[in-house]
Formats: C-alpha cells, structure tokens, sequence
C-alpha cells in the first residue's frame, strides 16, 4: 500500500512578494532651482575671473614655496634631530625641552621683552610727535620728511658702522658732545645696563621715519572743517590735539602699535651687528638665540622648536591686528 502523496501547500509555494525595483534603490532627489542657481552664479563667476587666476598664480606658487612650505617644514623639523650628516630622526618634544631648559631661554626673552618695551617707551611716542609738528608747519615740509626719512633709505651695514663710532668710547661723537658740556663718557655698548637701550636708540633712529611717514598720511585725512570748528570754539591748539587730532588717527595709532610689538620682537640686526648678544649676554635676542642654535650649535632642531614658539606668541599679536584691520575697514 503506498503512501499517499502529500500535496503541496499552496502557502508553501507563494513566494514572498518583492518590493518593486525602484523601490529597492533610493531615489536621487531632484536639484532644487535654488542650488542649481548658485551653481550657475559660481561656474559664471569662475569663468569671469579666470584670467585674474592665472594671473595670481605665479604669486601664489612663489608665496606657497617661500613662505608656506619653510613653515610646515620648521614644525616638522622641530620633532626631528638633524645634524646635516646622519638621517633625520624623530625626537619627539626633546627639541622643546632642550630649549625649554636652556638658561639662555629666559634671559632671551626677557632681553626681547625689555626692548620691546623700551621701543615702546620711546620709539612709538617719537614718530607720532615728529608727524604732528611736520604737520603744523608751514613752510620746509618736503625737507624735514626727507631729513627724518634718510635713515630708512641707509643699508643696515651703514648704519652699524655708524654707530659703532658714535658710541666708541675713546673717539665716538657721543662721548665727546658730553665732554663738551663737562658730562662725563660711558661704554654704552660695553657695559650691560646701557647696552640694550643703546640698541634701542639705533633701532629708532632706523627706522622711524617710515612710521613718520604714515602718521603724516593719516593727519591729512583730517577734516579740515573740524579743526575750523574747534578755532570758531576757541579751543587752544592742546585742546584741537587732544580733541581733534589724536582722536582721528587713533584707529592708525593702535594699528602701528601691535605692528611695532611684533617687529620689536623679532629684533636681530643690531644686537648680531653690534654687539653680538653681549656684554654677558645682555643683548642676546630671541631671534639671535635661534641663529646660535642653527649656525653655531648645528642644532636644528632646537632653533625649529624656539622658532615655533616665537611664532605662537606673535600670533596672538597678528590675530589682534587682524581684528583691528577688520573694525577699522568695516568703520569706513
């Protein structure tokens, strides 16, 4: 007797339904009229400025390999050992504690704090004056611009060699002008408390006309008619400074004062000129520090690290001069 076939049920044959194709593959949503209209905008203003582009190009190329590249390349060295014989190896923070550590690091930046603070004890008080009474002449403008320019215009190497004679102690001019009103001399660059401000004075005298020069360009965008209106006041001519003056080049003022923190700081002509970073190291720099590490020392990789650091402290002062660029434009 045979086994009664079992036939199959027809819920066991259905196969389970499918959703259907399209539904299986997500479906591209459509681009909006709004973003296929800031497409267009972009590709039409590409197309406008292409040859303004191109013309930029070789700008950008030469800035990207003299500029961007030397930075990327001074953070990666600063991890690094290298002697310029053996394979660069990879220290990790050695580079930083070794400066960090150095003696010469503090005094370093306490000598580049101290003449930062001296030229701005002086040299930033100085062009203001000089552009204000140019300013009130009436005659000789054009004479004492160039007068006070001149020593912008001279090669640092002049300017050394000149100074080096003013302040020799045994035939410089300064020595002798003091002797001529009974003062008595000193060695200004030989002794370590006079040294620095003596460094101080050459950078001033240096490079002061320039920043003259742009103060002279901010007063003649004075208003002429408010200054007739404080005269119709009658308000004295310290009252017109005060009132008028100072406060219309005020923006260019704070300017040239977060410009001049941030030269200051990289001082390094005339303490590597003059006086080589003495006497006992009273004028060693941050920067002169750095060039010790590198050229005197081989160490690379130190100078790599103590360039870094100086480059993150000075951006604070390029971030605040950027604010201040931007509130200055968005005033005008």
């Amino acid at each position: 007797m045979g086994l009664p076939s079992s036939s199959p049920s027809p819920l066991s044959l259905r196969k389970p339904a499918l959703p259907p194709r399209n539904m299986l593959t997500p479906k591209r949503a459509p681009a909006s009229g709004q973003e296929r209209q800031v497409g267009r905008k972009l590709l039409l203003v590409f197309r406008r400025n292409l040859s303004g582009y191109l013309f930029l190009l070789p700008a950008l190329l030469v800035f990207a390999f003299f500029v961007w590249y030397p930075i990327v390349l001074g953070f990666a060295i600063s991890f690094q050992s290298i002697d310029m014989i053996n394979p660069p190896a990879w220290v990790g923070w050695a580079n930083y504690h070794h400066v960090l550590t150095d003696p010469l690091f503090a005094v370093a930046w306490r000598n580049t704090v101290a003449f930062t603070f001296y030229a701005l004890l002086f040299g930033y008080v100085i062009p203001i004056v000089l552009a204000l009474l140019i300013n009130e002449m009436r005659h000789g403008k054009g004479f004492f611009r160039l007068a006070f320019y001149l020593p912008v215009m001279l090669p640092p190497i002049v300017t050394v060699f000149l100074w080096r004679w003013i302040y020799n102690p045994d035939s410089g001019l300064l020595n002798a002008l003091l002797s001529l009103v009974h003062l008595p001399g000193g060695l200004w660059l030989e002794t370590p408390g006079s040294a620095l401000p003596a460094l101080m004075v050459i950078a001033t005298w240096s490079n002061a006309g320039s920043t003259m020069l742009i103060y002279l360009a901010a007063l003649q965008g004075v208003s002429a008619t408010l200054y007739e209106a404080s005269e119709i006041d009658g308000a004295s001519i310290w009252r017109r400074l005060w009132h008028v003056t100072l406060p219309a080049i005020r923006p260019i003022m704070l300017l040239m004062l977060v410009l001049q923190v941030i030269g200051t700081m990289q001082v390094f002509t005339e303490p590597f000129t003059i006086t080589g970073g003495g006497p006992q190291h009273a004028t060693v720099s941050v920067l002169l520090l750095i060039y010790n590490y590198a050229f005197q020392d081989a160490d690379f990789g130190s100078a790599s690290a103590l360039g870094v650091l100086l480059f993150l402290v000075l951006a604070i002062f390029a971030v605040i001069y950027m604010r201040m660029t931007n509130r200055l434009m968005q005033g005008d």
